[in-house]
Parts: structure tokens; sequence; C-alpha cells
């Protein structure tokens, strides 16, 4: 895609093209305050306004992308369809609007510099000393423009990681200055996000972290147009007043984003501060009829919602809830399509490890899901927290290393095979019921090297997976190097765990299943990667079901 129209040099903005709006989101005070859920609530506003509206999440860190990056360091890996590994954040971006993104709609500075390097040794230069500017700041706005053109959006919202100050941040915000200059102030819009916290002692909502991000980024040579305000509570109307004083930004563009229950509530949250009505001012825009009452009746589902059921995640990246954040929401969005709410408890697998009698605790839930994962660490607490699961006949939900250790537990529980493992685990393992990709032997590099992206899966007739997603063909995506190993196929299903769907001409077994048990399902697909607020994906909401039927069960 960026390959096109070498005609066209990086950074100027042809006449010839129509012009596409960008608004540019930044953040101060402090990071995890919620830049992504407000761009994604900006751009859902302008999409039910009628507007062909796309996102773009620039990561300032030198990774090319976010595959070869610890969960815990930096969240979830959200994996599009196309196979981009991407920042979770796109996953924030795809649930809102309710469309697929590519890996194109991330931007890191690895991927910048290596573009603009590999560009450089062609010779592409000629001769020039190649410099952050105007080369590194001309292709950041490049590819800017080239997505909102690819994508034909009329606005691109465009957010930038981290704070004002990080000096990894500085080209970007630089790019966003000089797009300013060269598109107008008719068709760009900057957005601060920043914190008004309260302290307990004086109970008074304080202005000065954001007067002093504000300074930073005017410092930058950027004026915000618009101050998004986080805080527990409302802002108070002395409050707006002295934050629109004090940076420049009239009043009525001091916006108040207090918490709230859900955050598919952040939309109607900023619609009643009449966001969009700014907006649209400056682009000299006319909003058009948009089904509004689609999008409420869809939030309204999470916060009219029953006491819940309490699920164990079983995961070694339970230290940051960020780590497996689509698999949370995609627990929420089936608990709010069933009425419920679902409490998800993170249980660390290492603790399993380091005592295997206190994963009897596990029968206090009403669900065990243990997510994806890789490596050693804690994957012995995983396997034991899958067998409790069958013997007690708890509703169970596997996911990519869920499925492949729900796999290496029934082999030594039930089939007997005590030494059957992984070769990811265990590359000397005498049955070796996971096993590497056959196209992954050759693989040298980590990044980018997996089996990544979408594949149509075909679902076995008459098996729980054919009710439980009632076509015979479905479209899930992927992100792992190893697979259950068919060999074993014959005996297992013998002994009761049947394999219910296929891709790759059969060769890849994606879903497992034990018949003879509440809720006992796996998938090597990440089916939380195409859930959607109003529309939970089937294996969530099914389990969802199962786990209520338990607890039901239970208080009767």
């Amino acid at each position: 895609m960026l390959a096109e129209t070498e005609s066209v040099q990086k950074g100027n903005s042809p006449d010839q093209r129509p012009r596409s709006k960008y608004i540019f989101v930044t953040g101060g005070v402090m990071s995890g305050l919620g830049k992504g859920i407000t761009c994604s609530s900006i751009a859902k506003l302008l999409q039910l306004s009628g507007f062909t509206v796309s996102s773009l999440k620039i990561d300032p860190y030198l990774n090319v992308d976010a595959g070869t990056m610890n969960p815990i360091a930096h969240g979830e890996v959200f994996v599009t369809d196309d196979g981009g590994e991407t920042d979770m954040d796109i996953g924030n971006y795809e649930r809102f609007l309710d469309t697929n993104l590519t890996k194109y709609h991330n931007l890191t500075t690895g991927s910048v510099y290596q573009e603009v390097i590999q560009e450089e040794r062609a010779g592409k230069f000629l001769g020039k000393c190649v410099q952050i500017i105007p080369h590194i700041t001309d292709a950041i706005k490049f590819r800017i423009r080239e997505l909102a053109s690819s994508r034909k959006a009329e606005v691109l919202v465009v957010e930038c990681g981290g704070t004002v100050g990080d000096i990894e941040s500085l080209p970007f915000l630089e790019a966003f200055r000089q797009m300013r200059l060269e598109e107008g102030s008719n068709n760009t819009f900057f957005i601060h996000v920043t914190l008004a916290p309260v302290l307990e002692t004086v109970g008074e909502q304080k202005t000065k972290p954001t007067q002093h991000s504000v300074q930073e980024l005017r410092r930058i040579g950027i004026q915000p147009d618009m101050i998004v305000v986080r805080s527990d509570r409302k802002l108070t109307k002395e409050t707006k007043e002295k934050i629109s004083l004090f940076t420049s930004v009239e009043l009525k563009s001091v916006i108040s984003n207090p918490d709230v229950k859900s955050i598919y509530q952040v939309p109607e949250v900023l619609q009643s501060e009449n966001v969009i009505e700014t907006i649209c001012d400056r682009f000299r825009l006319k909003p058009r009829n948009g089904d509004f009452e689609a999008w409420r009746k869809i939030a309204r589902q999470f916060s009219n919602t029953k006491d819940g059921v309490n699920i164990a995640l079983v995961g070694k990246y339970v230290a940051l809830n960020d780590s497996y954040a689509s698999v949370i929401e995609s627990l929420t969005h089936a608990g709010a399509m069933l009425g419920y709410s679902v409490k998800v408890e993170p249980c660390d697998s290492t603790d399993f490890e380091a005592n295997p009698d206190s994963v009897n605790r596990l029968q206090d839930y009403h669900g065990i899901i243990i997510p994806q994962g890789f490596g050693k660490r804690g994957a012995e607490g995983k396997i034991l927290a899958s067998n409790y699961a069958r013997e007690n006949a708890i509703p169970f939900l596997g996911l990519c290393f869920g499925f492949q250790l729900s796999i290496v537990a029934f082999a030594r529980h039930v089939l007997g095979m005590m030494d059957a493992n992984s070769t990811e685990l265990n590359p000397d393992t005498k049955n070796p019921v996971i096993d590497l990709l056959p196209e992954q032997k050759q693989v040298k590099d980590m990044g980018g090297s997996m089996r990544l992206g979408g594949h149509d899966i075909y679902i076995t007739d008459e098996t729980m997976a054919s009710k439980i997603y009632q076509k015979p063909v479905i479209r899930e995506r992927h992100r792992h190097r190893f697979e259950f190993n068919q060999k074993y196929r014959e005996a297992f299903e013998k002994a009761g765990m049947h394999f219910s769907a296929f891709s790759d001409n059969g060769r890849r077994t994606e879903i497992l299943e034990i018949l003879d048990h509440p809720f006992f399902f796996a998938t090597q697909f990440h089916p939380e990667y195409i859930s959607r607020p109003g529309r939970p994906e089937p294996s969530y909401y099914h389990f969802v079901k199962a786990c209520i039927s338990r607890k039901l069960t239970i208080l009767a």
C-alpha cells in the first residue's frame, strides 16, 4: 500500500487528492488516561454522524511492531485480519467502529526508521544527508496521508501514544505541527487528553497538571483546539473556566470525560459535551443523519445487567489486565448480551505450579478460561487448571496456548501419557502431542514470523462447534507457531476429546470439545479479536451462558 504513487513526494499534499480531515490526539500528565477510548469514542461519534472515519495509532517505540513485546510491559498484542501484530488500541478501534483494520493502522518509530534506512541504502535520497527533519517527518506524514487516502476517510483520527514531553514522541508531534501548516487549520484539529486529579485532603479538582501539560505542548509548537479532561467525576464550571483561561482553549472546547461504568458509554458522555458540533464547526462539515439510538441500545446493555458470574482467568501475565484486554472485553460483550455482568478474576498459573493443591480454589468459580501465552513459565499451572475444569465439570474455554495445553492435560490424565508435552516446552518429549508447524522449522527471526491473521475454518457437522457457530465456515484470526499433532487424533477421539473444525485443507486442527461435559471448548484461533459490543463472538457467548447455568445450579 505504501509503495504507491512514486510521483508524489513524501510529505506533500497533492491538490488532486480529495482532502481528508485530520484529528490529532495527544496525551499529557501520565499514560493510561484512556486516550485510546477517547479516540475510539470520537471516531464512533463521527461515524454515527454519517462520515467515513478511520483511526491510526502511533507508537513511539523502536520496535517495528508489537509482536515481540512482553504483554506486561505493553499490554496485549492485537492481531489484525491481514496478520499485523499491533497495539491493543487497534482492538478498541475495531470494536467501536465495528470494522476490520489493518497492520497499516499502527505506525511505530521502528517501522518509519526501517523504511527510511532501506531507502537510504537503496540510494533514493541522491546523496543527501538523511535527517530527522525533513526525512523522518516526511515519512510520517506520508504514512498518515496514505492511510487516509487508501481508506477513503473523510476524517482520520490519529492517536500519538505516550505523553507530551517524551523524547520518543517528538518527531511525530513535529509531523503533526507541519501538517497543520500544510493542510490548513480547517482540515486539522488538535485534541489533548489530560487529567484533573482530586486530592482527598482538599477535595478540589486540580488543574495544574493540565496547565503544565499544555504548556509543554505549546513549547513544541502545537496549540490544542480541544482539551478532554479525565477525572473521577464531572468537571465543575469553575474548573472548566480555569482550564480555559490558562490554556487559551475556548470554554466550549474544555470537555469533561469522567469515569463511567462501561467504556461504551463514553461516546454518549462526549456527545453531551457537544464534541462533534465543535469539531464539525472547525472542519466546516455538516453532520448527516446517523443511527445514534442503535449505539445507545448497545451501551445500555452494559449498564442494565444482573449480578454476574465469576470467571477465573488463568495466565502468567495477570499482573496487568491489559495483557488480556480483548479476552476481558469479549467476556463483557457476551455477559451484556445475556443480561449479566462478568467479573474476571486473574489467577496466576505460576502459583498452581508452586503449590499444586491450590488449584482446588478454582471450584469457587462459575467458569475457567485459559488464554494465549508462550513459554515454559506457568505452563504446568495451566495444565493443572485445564484438567481441574474437566474433572470437576466446570465450564472451560481454552484459547490458542490454552487449546494446546488442554490437549497436553488430556493426554496425561486421560490417555496416561504422563510424558506428553508440547515441543515448545520440552523438545525431547516422547509424546509430542503439540508440535511445531512444518513451515516454522526454518524460521529464525522472531518478529512477524508466526502463523498470523485470518484463515477460513471449516466446521464438522453435528458437533458442539456447529451448534455454536450455526454455519459451516467461519473466519478467525491466529497467532501461533505450534499445533496439534494429528498423529494422535484417533487416540484422543476414542477417549472422548473430539476435534470439530479444521483449516488449510484439514492440516490444521482448530477446535476441540468434550461432549460429556457441561462446556469444555477450546480454539487454536483467537475468537476475542472479532468480538464486538452487541455482537459477541459465539464461543464466548456460549461459554458465558454455560457459566450462568452453573451459577444458577449452585444457587438452586
